[in-house]
């Protein structure tokens, strides 16, 4: 379950693509803790900001913009803005969680002898790879911006976060999801 939401798209009179009789205000979003893609419903007269983080949580008194949780989407379901603002939504959240994947960088395992998790994350090679097992070794790494003073090359280890995660939400026949649930399969929904 996740507590919080980060907008990706508010639709206040619903989907221009359903019959009239069938829009209702729509909020599409993705989930801070699992990256889970949300429909929800939004309270009367609430507006809202891309990229805004709104609680969705059990507190009915916390829960100040969303009615409902509509249910979990899949990434071919939202609308083309959300699409487009994903990328974008997706840094913020990385940067906003800094310690989270600071960990990841500083403990991902391997996953067989040959194949580390660290080369799972789109334009990281094995050099580099290579590069971040050795310095972390040496000391684990206290912010992004460290991590690039110490690694040669190293540009931006956030975007490399939000790429994977863009990956793991748009292609549902990824093998390996580090961040991400699977998507819904087609069958129950």
């Amino acid at each position: 379950m996740e507590d919080y939401v980060y907008v990706l798209d508010h639709l206040p009179t619903g989907r221009g693509d359903l019959p009239p009789h069938k829009r209702f205000p729509t909020v599409y979003g993705i989930g801070e803790n699992q990256f889970t893609l949300l429909e929800l419903v939004p309270k009367k007269d609430a507006n809202f900001t891309i990229g805004e983080r709104i609680f969705v949580g059990k507190d009915p008194n916390l829960r100040t913009k969303i009615a409902k949780i509509k249910g979990r989407i899949n990434y071919e379901e939202m609308t083309s803005t959300a699409h487009g603002e994903l990328p974008y939504v997706l840094i913020d959240m990385v940067n906003d969680q800094k310690e989270r994947f600071l960990k990841f960088f500083n403990e991902a395992p391997a996953i067989s002898t040959r194949f580390h998790v660290l080369e799972l994350l789109p334009g990281l090679g094995k050099k580099m790879m290579h590069d971040i097992l050795d310095e972390r070794k040496k000391k684990p790494f206290e912010s992004f911006k460290e991590m690039c003073d110490r690694i040669d090359f190293l540009r931006a280890p956030d975007k490399l976060i939000a790429k994977r995660v863009e990956l793991e939400l748009t292609d549902p026949d990824q093998k390996y999801r580090l961040f991400t649930r699977p998507p819904i399969s087609k069958m129950y929904h």
